[in-house]
């Protein structure tokens, strides 16, 4: 599935049908899970027969697209099913929470109710009517689903197609260090540092959050605030996936085997004093949320070094550890080989020499297409012989 993201500009009639479909979906889902608590056995078949009934005691339902209302069922169960696998994995959690006033975003068409007119640039949704969407890029593949969203007063627009779009990757190997004043260092040298825009919102952020902390409670002052708040916060998330989309794309198309290490990012913001940087790099988000993918759909591999391999304190020309290396030690001295290197760098040349004993994080494994391919003959070796 490919998805693209366009704003929309709804006229004052549209935007109130708009917001009228959020409640709407709102109270729907909200009504469906009032009938899952007196359940005593869950059955989704009878909350989904609920929709008909509700539509005949409150003809408000009847403004409302029905795949539309239909997406709120299906919504409940899988938030449903997020809540058991949490409680699988021994997290505290819960119960499902009734939703209030102005907590739903987003309204969902699914396969039908809608049409995209990219010669007239207008999107025809259904009880709404077409609103003014802005292509700034061409649409490939048929469409699925689409997602309607409100963001800060602006509208948005996810248009989910099934379009298969490959990419091609290079020829190297790397390793990258992820580095706390730095995002990462490459193998080869190369350094990826963070966009400077971003110091400047997060300043931003922290004067916000100094301005809102002053305002009294109820004001119309605190509602601007709060506003101005959450643009900066919108501006940082555009910001950070702006750049790890570009960084991401840039490492897929010149490399076919990218190494990493395996970090555990909560425990390194517990134990020391940089959990600010820590947290403003999102390393985590960068490789499991863009890296990958894109790694997949190009035929590159992504390989994960094993998180007890010292990588930063053993000498990448003769194997030498130095357990004395403190995270304040930016540089690599070597009392055998007497290297002397940046400590990054040193830590990406030994994750890209390590990476391979590590797991495989996406991508063909070598060693499993060998293994595939003795058993192949094995078993074509058999079926000869008893034949």
């Amino acid at each position: 599935m490919k998805a693209y993201k366009f704003r929309i500009y709804p006229n004052k009639e549209q935007t109130e049908k708009l917001e009228f479909a959020l409640d709407t979906c709102r109270q729907a889902y909200n009504m469906m899970l009032g009938e899952l608590n007196e359940q005593v056995v869950i059955d989704k078949a009878q909350i989904q027969a609920m929709l008909p009934d509700m539509k005949i005691c409150e003809p408000k339902f009847r403004g409302v697209y029905s795949k539309t209302l239909q997406y709120e069922c299906y919504r409940l169960f899988s938030n449903l099913s997020a809540l058991r696998v949490l409680k699988q994995n021994k997290k505290k959690v819960g119960r499902l929470r009734f939703k209030g006033k102005g907590w739903f975003k987003t309204i969902n068409y699914n396969q039908s109710g809608f049409k995209l007119d990219k010669e007239n640039k207008r999107l025809s949704l259904s009880k709404i009517g077409n609103i003014k969407i802005k292509l700034h890029r061409e649409v490939e593949g048929n469409i699925k689903q689409i997602t309607i969203k409100n963001s800060i007063d602006k509208w948005y627009v996810t248009i989910i197609t099934d379009a298969v779009i490959k990419t091609k990757c290079g020829d190297k190997v790397i390793g990258i260090d992820m580095s706390p004043s730095k995002f990462g260092v490459r193998s080869d040298g190369v350094k990826i540092s963070m966009l400077k825009e971003i110091d400047v919102t997060l300043m931003k952020l922290k004067k916000s959050h100094r301005n809102l902390s002053r305002k009294k409670k109820g004001s119309k002052n605190r509602l601007k605030t709060r506003k101005q708040l959450q643009k900066n916060y919108w501006r940082l998330n555009n910001q950070k996936v702006n750049f790890y989309h570009q960084t991401s794309y840039k490492l897929v198309k010149e490399c076919k085997l990218i190494g990493i290490e395996d970090l555990s990012i909560k425990g390194m913001m517990m134990g020391y004093y940089n959990a600010k940087n820590f947290q403003k790099s999102g390393w985590s988000t960068f490789i499991n949320k863009y890296l990958i993918y894109k790694a997949e759909s190009a035929g590159c591999q992504v390989w994960r070094c094993d998180r007890f391999e010292p990588t930063s304190k053993k000498c990448s020309c003769c194997g030498w550890i130095n357990k004395e290396l403190k995270l304040s030690d930016r540089t690599f001295n070597c009392s055998k080989c007497g290297l002397i290197i940046d400590r990054d760098l040193n830590a990406a040349i030994n994750i890209k020499k390590t990476c391979r004993q590590g797991t495989c994080l996406c991508g063909v494994d070598s060693s499993t297409v060998e293994k595939q391919q003795e058993s192949v003959l094995k078993q074509e070796a058999t079926s000869f012989t008893e034949w």
